[in-house]
């Protein structure tokens, strides 16, 4: 079993290195007219700049597994806004996809939590749908379509979880296809649990990225492993293998807020009961120290007797 380890969009220890330096619209709103779209422009090439920085940082490292920042473009689908974002970038976005293709990058964005589409709101469905195409846009910018993808959470409950995923399936309808066939979705601390949601992604045919952390945090009555075959199953139309997100609890107190770095005894019985299954699979580390996070951990699970350190940032079990 080999297992990939990769991190979430900042790259700690490179100097200002932030790919998600932003713009509000109330700044942008406050400059004068003519100095509007080069401020968008600016803060653009930085954070693209930045992003490429990473990317070789991932390279130097052997870091396969990179998520993206969904804020590489700021106001990108703000209504008074929605500039073009690709035509002044096009070489910097060929750029970024050239390396991410050269060397075999997995990529992914995750979009925030008010992408959603369970919503009885159309607007918010409408606003679901223009960030998802945003992604998408990007993805395509790089010609990384081929193995990136965009994951996002069912939504909330609205006080009926029933009629709540009846119209996830409903909302659904209107995201563009294309677009649909890069969507993944995970299980939450709060609402959807590890059943509902692989029931969703199996209704839809979509890959389910299970995440460890919430699903300690919003258990079903039923073990994990019951679940566990099945949720990589629904990887096998993709050409990739199934992806976790891996973070432990900042304390008792905080459960589900995310800790510095990610606490071996709390994952082990996950690793374990993947080991049964002995298939391959990524896991993306959801933690506050972000690649120190991911190293720190590669180093603690390469210690365990029968485990194989065969890259920086990968494993042989």
């Amino acid at each position: 079993m080999k297992i990939r380890f990769g991190y979430v969009a900042n790259a700690l220890g490179l100097w200002d290195a932030s790919p998600s330096k932003t713009l509000t619209f109330s700044r942008y709103s406050m400059l004068p007219k003519d100095e509007r779209m080069e401020k968008l422009k600016l803060i653009t090439a930085q954070n693209l700049r930045h992003t490429k920085r990473i990317l070789y940082y991932n390279i130097a490292h052997e870091i396969e597994l990179y998520r993206l920042s969904s804020s590489i473009v700021p106001l990108a689908t703000h209504p008074e806004v929605m500039w073009d974002f690709y035509t002044p970038f096009k070489t910097e976005w060929a750029e970024l996809g050239e390396i991410i293709q050269r060397f075999k990058m997995r990529v992914s964005f995750h979009p925030n939590q008010f992408t959603l589409f369970t919503s009885p709101r159309e607007e918010v469905t409408m606003n679901a749908i223009k960030d998802m195409e945003y992604h998408y846009r990007m993805l395509k910018a790089m010609n990384a379509l081929h193995m990136g993808l965009i994951n996002i959470h069912i939504g909330g409950a609205y006080g009926d979880k029933s009629n709540s995923l009846n119209r996830f399936h409903q909302n659904l309808k209107q995201l563009p296809q294309e677009i649909k066939k890069h969507m993944t979705l995970e299980n939450d601390d709060k609402t959807y649990d590890v059943p509902e949601t692989l029931m969703t992604c199996e209704k839809e045919s979509i890959p389910m990225v299970l995440d460890y952390h919430h699903h300690m945090a919003n258990k079903d009555e039923d073990d994990l492993h019951v679940y566990l075959q099945r949720i990589y199953n629904t990887w096998d139309s993709t050409n990739v293998v199934p992806k976790v997100h891996i973070s432990s609890p900042k304390s008792e107190q905080a459960f589900r807020s995310h800790s510095d770095f990610v606490s071996l005894d709390f994952v082990l019985p996950f690793l374990k009961m993947a080991k049964e299954l002995n298939q391959d699979f990524d896991i993306m580390i959801e933690a506050k120290q972000k690649n120190l996070a991911m190293q720190k951990l590669v180093e603690d699970i390469s210690a365990i007797r029968g485990v194989k350190r065969i890259s920086s940032s990968s494993v042989e079990w």
